[in-house]
């Protein structure tokens, strides 16, 4: 005999059950569930003590699974119409997923996406079921060079387990790196539109309350893509598969190569404010979470300073307001992302006031007593460009009092174009999260499990307050480094690993610890003392 806790109420079984058999609702409204919170499918059989969590959509991780079953459905519709084509899944673009055909470059693509919206609709209308089939890594192997599936063949080397789990609907059969839906009718939502040489994917989004956002293109967000896509191109790291042969055989080149690149990009905003310099007296830089602005203001001065100017730093952070006058959020909470959490009007006039050529009183805010402690004045000179840096940095009512001609603006964020396969690209989010965990551990002693704790809040604000602002910057900087998860690992893992079994953040950290497993080790020497990832693992030349 076993118990089974759903909610309020306990049942005793006898035999083996599949949690499916234990929904009562007939609408499709429970695609995933938690057991004893370890996320779990419907098709999954027990028969020990536990207790059952029904989850929704609103759940971030059950949308990550409906993505992820998206994306199986696209590849299958192809496969069965043009079983020849080769398709690819990159970059999000307008928080939607943009996949191409490899090896038919010049296609009409409207015509194409029309047939496969045609397919899509009726393999979701036929409800096909999901089996999960696990298999062994020769017999994968062998799978994946008779279908051609090349790009699948040396990721598995580095999968530490001995099985890789494939899941079949209707003899198709692929692998997502994802748990799947129970089946194809769960797809109630999704759209596709023609894009560039190949289509959006578009599906519901959490943060938009379950509906799916409207398209906002960002040309220029969108250009820096495709140089991030082209940079893996030249270097030869389109897979991890690829990175992790770079690190095991050259890593010392490899990774100069990619700093280099870090390096070329700075030259490029140097030499362009160079040429503005009689004009450009502000250069805001803003980025989302753990994109390593502090690092690049530091940078930027430095390059700067070779073409002649002598920049001044302002932190954004010394203009917060005390706690008191702080605005709260839905939830009643302060609200440290929102951008009048900041003296917006004490900073425009300090701004105003200093490229007028007055002095002006610069506040002091202490993080410990979370109040102003002081000023300090400032005056600067001609040849004196102020860098401000925050994530608010790019907001034109921080700046409203200022002309534009007298701003450059700089978005910051990893860029990072990788997939696992052609089907499972790499998540930015991911990595800046991994970032973020690695940060907050090593300087200021925090537990992955408050970072997770945190992270929708950030992405509220992200949201909200930073990428609208990203199509108003003079320059898109990738601050992605190709192998910065090889050396993130280590220090993410164990970080990860303490996050408690029955904390709601486990499913999160778990997934987490799954992805990086795929990642060889790089030592931290190999990192020079002045590189953006310095930022999160230490040794920085800046500090």
């Amino acid at each position: 005999m076993f118990t089974i806790k759903i909610g309020d109420q306990q049942k005793e079984f006898e035999d083996k059950i599949r949690i499916k058999d234990l929904v009562t609702d007939d609408k499709k409204n429970y695609p995933i569930a938690k057991v004893n919170n370890r996320l779990r499918e419907l098709s999954y059989r027990f028969s020990y003590d536990a207790s059952i969590e029904f989850l929704t959509l609103d759940n971030p991780e059950v949308i990550r699974i409906y993505e992820a079953t998206l994306r199986y459905v696209v590849a299958m519709a192809f496969k069965r119409i043009y079983p020849d084509y080769k398709i690819k899944f990159k970059y999000s673009v307008s928080r939607s997923v943009f996949c191409y055909v490899i090896n038919k470059p010049k296609l009409n693509i409207p015509k194409v996406l029309n047939n496969i919206r045609r397919e899509i609709s009726t393999i979701v209308d036929q409800d096909l079921p999901f089996q999960r089939k696990k298999v062994s890594k020769k017999y994968a192997i062998k799978f994946y060079k008779t279908h051609n599936y090349n790009d699948r063949i040396d990721i598995i080397k580095y999968r530490p387990e001995k099985n890789v789990h494939f899941y079949v609907c209707d003899g198709y059969m692929n692998y997502v790196y994802s748990y799947m839906l129970p089946s194809t009718g769960y797809l109630k939502k999704y759209k596709f539109l023609p894009y560039d040489v190949g289509f959006l994917m578009q599906y519901p989004r959490a943060e938009t309350e379950l509906s799916i956002p409207n398209f906002k293109d960002a040309p220029k967000y969108i250009a820096a893509l495709r140089e991030a896509s082209n940079w893996a191109d030249i270097v030869q790291a389109n897979y991890v598969s690829d990175l992790n042969k770079h690190i095991m055989e050259n890593k010392v080149d490899f990774i100069h190569m990619c700093e280099s690149k870090h390096n070329r990009m700075l030259v490029e905003i140097g030499d362009e404010i160079k040429e503005r310099s009689e004009d450009i007296r502000l250069i805001a830089i803003a980025g989302p979470s753990s994109s390593g602005k502090t690092t690049f203001s530091h940078r930027l001065r430095i390059e700067l300073m070779t073409c002649g100017l002598n920049p001044v730093t302002i932190s954004l952070d010394n203009y917060y307001l005390s706690r008191d006058k702080v605005p709260k959020d839905e939830d009643g909470n302060l609200d440290l992302e929102h951008v009048e959490s900041l003296d917006i009007e004490l900073f425009n006039q300090n701004m105003l006031d200093l490229i007028n050529g007055k002095e002006v009183n610069i506040p002091i805010f202490d993080f410990q007593t979370k109040e102003r402690s002081g000023y300090t004045p400032l005056k600067v000179d001609n040849d004196e460009p102020i860098i401000i840096e925050g994530i608010h940095a790019l907001n034109d009512r921080l700046t409203a009092s200022i002309h534009q001609n007298k701003s450059y603006k700089i978005f910051i964020s990893p860029q990072l174009q990788m997939n696992l396969d052609n089907h499972n690209p790499i998540s930015l989010t991911n990595m800046r999260l991994i970032r973020r965990i690695v940060r907050d551990k090593r300087f200021r002693n925090a537990s992955a499990l408050r970072t997770l704790s945190m992270w929708e809040s950030v992405r509220r604000g992200e949201f909200r307050w930073i990428y609208p602002t990203q199509e108003h910057a003079d320059y898109v900087y990738n601050s992605g480094l190709q192998y910065e998860l090889c050396v993130l690992k280590k220090y993410a893992l164990p970080t990860l690993k303490e996050v408690p079994n029955d904390s709601e953040y486990y499913v999160m950290a778990n997934r987490l610890l799954k992805f990086l497993k795929y990642y060889v080790d790089v030592e931290d020497r190999y990192t020079p003392n002045n590189s953006l990832l310095r930022e999160f693992i230490g040794g920085s030349c800046f500090r």
